[in-house]
């Protein structure tokens, strides 16, 4: 009876220390509300993630013309690539919760037979090291648990500034191949006109080639701008993860007008500090490496330590009870090799976080001057260069229909329309898009707004 007390003495602390351990449990939403709200205050489009995927959500949005807001909403719901990121958070959370689990005890048990009669070994042993680490293992996994939430949520916001890009891209290009067809049915009866002038006599021959050569090219521009309207949908269809009769969605035939007046630019830099997703994800870094290496120092000379209940019994005498303890003796390996390595991890995970703000600071600064810059051009083209082509071209009309001006003034005007039609199509999409590069600066990671340095 002795001996079964001694026995349950030994066990208690390990079996309280057990069912502690069992106590860790996986979250209610797997982490996927933090990741929402990140992800919401970032991409202007709330609870796309949270409202989850489904024919019956996707249905009434694909019913209509598509915005940008509304292709945001359809990526973060449908996107494969997004489903996979907020599937990953699962593993991570899985690992915190194993973190703060001991090992399953080892058993083992012996039987022998001599001249002396039958010998039984019995033990039980416990992972010891595995329950004095366990605190530092588990803040080491959280910290990583809320690095996959930040990763889930950049890959949010990242997949929404692409998607804004890619549907801004697409829009001009429907736009730019309805203005090409316009273009060629001017271009042909131009040629056509040409071709009867130079019959008649009141047209040289270089007067004609250079009216069927705009014509040639407006047929090749009118090719590529077909081409280019396909791809760019197709590039928006995959991002936004549409196939078959999904894939048949409207786009707007012509791009957002500009708005009244550019953004100012105030603290940008403050505000990607505060906002940047990356920014925060070096320091989650900087602090699991900090963890990393406390935990390094600790068992920096006690690798292996198990503690165990032994039993031994033979036929010939009475039961042996007693304990047990294992560990590795730090006689060739010191630890002061992993030691120093974590310190230099430690001292690398600082300088990424250096270089990551530097570069989010310099990416802000660059995406502001080039939506300023966007911004500008376009208004240009939309208040000086478009209105000056339109009174020019109703000018030579007019001395046209006046006999004031030659058939070929009236069509050398129609060719000149078509490259400031399309500088305003271009900068107008241009502007869209440096707006869409900017936000993704201040809020995410600004992969599309500048060059990084490199390290």
């Amino acid at each position: 009876m002795a001996n079964f007390h001694s026995y349950l003495r030994l066990l208690t602390p390990l079996t309280a220390a057990l069912l502690l351990a069992g106590c860790a449990s996986f979250s209610p939403d797997g982490g996927m509300g933090e990741v929402a709200a990140l992800a919401d205050a970032r991409t202007g489009v709330p609870n796309a993630l949270s409202a989850g995927d489904g024919e019956d959500r996707l249905a009434p949005l694909l019913a209509q013309s598509m915005t940008a807001d509304s292709a945001v909403r359809i990526a973060l719901m449908n996107n494969p690539g997004m489903k996979a990121a907020l599937a990953a958070l699962g593993a991570s959370e899985a690992d915190l919760v194993q973190s703060g689990r001991l090992r399953n005890p080892g058993l083992s048990f012996g039987r022998s037979h001599g001249s002396e009669g039958n010998e039984i070994d019995r033990s039980v042993s416990f992972d010891l090291a595995g329950l004095l680490t366990m605190p530092m293992r588990v803040n080491i996994e959280r910290g990583r648990f809320e690095r996959a939430k930040l990763q889930a949520a950049s890959q949010a916001v990242q997949l929404a500034s692409d998607t804004r890009r890619a549907y801004f891209t697409a829009v001009a290009a429907v736009q730019r191949e309805q203005f090409m067809q316009r273009a060629l049915v001017s271009a042909e009866a131009g040629a056509q006109l040409a071709t009867r002038l130079r019959q008649a006599g009141n047209w040289s021959r270089l007067d004609q080639a250079r009216q069927q050569v705009f014509y040639a090219d407006a047929v090749s521009d009118l090719a590529r701008a077909r081409h280019q309207a396909l791809a760019t949908r197709e590039r928006l269809t995959r991002l936004l993860g549409l196939w078959g009769r999904q894939a048949a969605f409207s786009l707007p035939e012509r791009l957002p007008d500009l708005p009244a007046k550019a953004e100012e630019p105030g603290n940008v830099e403050a505000q990607a500090m505060a906002q940047r997703l990356d920014v925060r994800m070096s320091k989650l870094d900087a602090q699991a490496t900090a963890s990393a290496l406390g935990l390094s120092t600790v068992t920096r000379f006690v690798n292996v330590l198990e503690v165990g209940y032994t039993n031994k019994s033979t036929s010939a005498a009475p039961r042996e009870n007693g304990y047990e303890v294992s560990l590795e003796l730090p006689l060739f390996d010191w630890g002061t090799a992993r030691q120093a390595r974590a310190q230099a991890v430690y001292e690398q995970a600082l300088q990424r976080t250096a270089a990551t703000a530097i570069n989010a600071r310099s990416q802000v600064r660059e995406a502001y001057s080039s939506y300023r810059t966007a911004y500008d051009l376009a208004r240009h083209y939309r208040d000086e260069v478009v209105p000056l082509r339109k009174t020019i071209s109703q000018e030579v009309l007019l001395r046209y229909n006046g006999m004031l001006a030659s058939v070929f003034e009236l069509l050398s005007d129609a060719r000149e329309q078509v490259a400031s039609v399309q500088g305003a199509i271009d900068t107008q999409r241009d502007f869209w898009i440096a707006q869409t590069e900017l936000q993704s600066a201040i809020d995410g990671n600004g992969n599309g707004a500048a060059t990084e340095i490199k390290e």
